[in-house]
């Protein structure tokens, strides 16, 4: 039997549970034939729970459907890490951290990738528990650490990474949950073993997201699970600018972010006390 997972860590569940229901649409815009087994029988729960504040049964919607958020994000960083795989040179990919997300196990990879997906052992454990057995696509690499400990690099590289050459990183689920100041220091240190050229994808919420009072139904059923939202921000470009990224902020809607699924209007940028989700993606100086 696996430890058991923290409050954060149990959120991967969620999104497991969020894909495996994706999977079964008949409209689906990707499938993950592994998520039902991720999940377990705590995702289904959180879920609805999700559901339940999301959709309420006496009023209208005024949450963002949290389902097709995701089947969005999915399928956008889907494409994008398979993009970022073809391109000549390339051949590390770092999911940090990897949660329950099986695309090394469900998509289809070039010759000479390695795969590394960084988390804390009980995730990766837990993952290895659920998966029983099943082979992954690549060159897969598990560095079971926690992004906050003072030498998870030394782990990454003591696994085969090369700082030295391009990589790509994909920071999903993950930044709205940690204080600014950890996302600084974070992305400060992919930044020094990202090589110029390296690619970087993440997501993130703005600032009033976390503060409108439409928001407060779902942000009161992350903070009662033990794991609320804590960061955002209405400048990602500037944010990861600082910190030697280019990088193009595109929200769940826009072209290229929305794969027909997206149902609320998009507001132009300049649109203030709005919330927002972004899609990062760019590349180091």
């Amino acid at each position: 039997m696996t430890a058991p997972l923290d409050a954060v860590e149990r959120t991967a569940l969620l999104t497991a549970a969020l894909r495996a229901a994706e999977t079964r649409r008949p409209d689906r815009i990707y499938q993950d034939p592994h998520a039902d087994a991720l999940c377990g029988d705590i995702g289904p729960d959180l879920l609805a729970e999700i559901r339940s504040a999301t959709f309420p049964a006496d009023s209208a919607r005024t949450l963002p459907s949290t389902p097709d958020y995701n089947a969005i994000r999915t399928r956008y960083f889907d494409d994008y890490l398979q993009e970022a795989a073809r391109e000549p040179g390339m051949h590390q990919i770092v999911l940090a951290p990897a949660g329950m997300d099986s695309r090394a196990y469900r998509l289809d990879w070039p010759e000479g990738l390695c795969y590394y997906e960084v988390d804390r052992p009980a995730v990766l454990a837990h993952k290895a528990e659920r998966l029983g057995g099943v082979e992954p696509r690549t060159d897969h690499r598990t560095v079971a650490v926690d992004l906050t400990s003072p030498d998870w690099e030394n782990d990454l590289i003591a696994a085969g990474y090369d700082p030295s050459l391009p990589s790509t990183w994909l920071l999903e689920g993950l930044l709205y949950y940690i204080p600014e100041q950890d996302t600084h220091r974070i992305l400060e240190r992919v930044a020094a073993i990202s090589a110029p050229g390296s690619r970087i994808a993440a997501d993130l919420v703005n600032s009033a997201a976390l503060t409108l009072p439409q928001m407060r139904p779902l942000l009161d059923v992350f903070a009662g699970w033990g794991c609320p939202w804590l960061f955002g921000t209405d400048e990602p470009e500037a944010l990861f600018d600082a910190l030697g990224f280019s990088v193009e902020a595109v929200q769940p809607g826009e072209p290229g972010a929305d794969f027909g699924r997206w149902p609320d209007p998009v507001p132009p940028r300049h649109v203030a006390n709005v919330r927002r989700v972004f899609f990062i993606h760019g590349r180091r100086r």
